[in-house]
């Protein structure tokens, strides 16, 4: 095997570490206090919810597919969490429930789940491609955010002592062992999608369906549970997600989660660079451009690394092909 395509393989698979690197050298030059801790602290519950969203999207896109919906979802999911706090649930009869902060929680997860399913079923029973049916739901959840208050947001999300709803703010901005919920919740939403694509035959079937779905199929995988499954996931995280920066603002938004779509694609690499570029007093419009081309050029890489990986295989084959063949013997005079 040529050690060079070897050497490459291994930078490509860990190009978004180095890119990470890359960004944190660059602006830890350019920018004095930028690794300062105060500002680590900031980045790391940007990262977060970052973070959250990208674990989501990463199932969908080993399976080949996309979800261009989870910035709409979050900011839904975050006006109904507002509307719970705020208004709680009218019944038929005229009464009102009040629901403490767990159950509403709990009550925004199912709703992501929910909206997950939909996008899911819709995909693999009608067959719309994933693209077009995400993009969609992206603009009826964005309307459907905005229809929640006519357009206005539920401020002051505080609640009240004799309803039992009060604490919201504490999933936000609250700590365990000095680190922020935010973080502690990435970290099990990462502990379980490792899990999950490594540990379990849901797992393999994912990668099996990403890898080549007609072959899946015929080889027994159940390919429409494992994509609403996956598409359910990620609407579970972007529902974490809207609770998160409801939760942390104190307000909960209908515009809240505009664009995160794109930075989830980018994950850390993407926020550590957003935030390096607002320190440098780079403008709004430079920074849409520069993380247009970040993502341009990952898919780029991307590319490259599937059309070498490829090469690779067919080297491999092609030397256990021939190191199976028989010898030839030597025509004797």
């Amino acid at each position: 095997m040529n050690q060079k395509y070897m050497i490459y393989m291994y930078l490509l698979k860990a190009r978004t570490f180095i890119a990470l690197l890359l960004v944190i050298a660059f602006f830890s030059v350019m920018v004095p206090n930028f690794l300062t801790a105060s500002n680590l602290l900031i980045m790391t519950q940007h990262v977060a919810i970052t973070g959250l969203l990208a674990i989501g999207m990463t199932l969908v896109i080993l399976t080949g597919g996309i979800d261009l919906s989870v910035g709409a979802v979050a900011g839904i999911c975050g006006m109904v969490a507002g509307a719970l706090l705020t208004n709680g649930l009218p019944l038929w009869s005229g009464d009102i429930i009040f629901f403490n902060v767990p159950e509403v929680i709990l009550c925004v997860a199912v709703f992501g789940i929910l909206v997950g399913l939909v996008n899911g079923a819709v995909i693999t029973r009608f067959g719309v491609a994933p693209f077009i049916c995400t993009l969609g739901m992206m603009y009826v959840a964005r309307g459907s955010a905005l229809l929640f208050n006519d357009g206005s947001t539920y401020p002051n999300l505080n609640g009240m002592e004799a309803l039992g709803n009060t604490g919201f703010a504490t999933l936000g901005s609250g700590t365990f062992l000095g680190v922020y919920l935010p973080i502690w919740l990435m970290i099990g939403f990462l502990i379980l999608g490792y899990w999950i694509t490594t540990k379990t035959p849901l797992g393999r079937y994912i990668y099996a369906i990403g890898g080549n779905e007609s072959a899946a199929r015929l080889a027994g995988v159940p390919i429409v549970k494992v994509k609403v499954f996956v598409y359910a996931f990620s609407g579970l995280c972007a529902a974490f997600v809207g609770l998160i920066v409801a939760s942390q603002l104190q307000t909960a938004h209908p515009m809240t989660g505009n664009m995160f779509e794109m930075d989830a694609i980018g994950a850390f690499v993407i926020v550590f660079l957003a935030d390096g570029m607002v320190m440098m007093g780079v403008s709004d419009f430079w920074q849409m451009v520069i993380k247009g081309l970040v993502i341009v050029t990952a898919v780029v890489v991307d590319q490259f690394q599937q059309k070498l990986q490829n090469k690779v295989i067919l080297m491999r084959r092609h030397e256990e092909k021939m190191a199976a063949a028989p010898a030839v013997k030597p025509l004797s005079s």
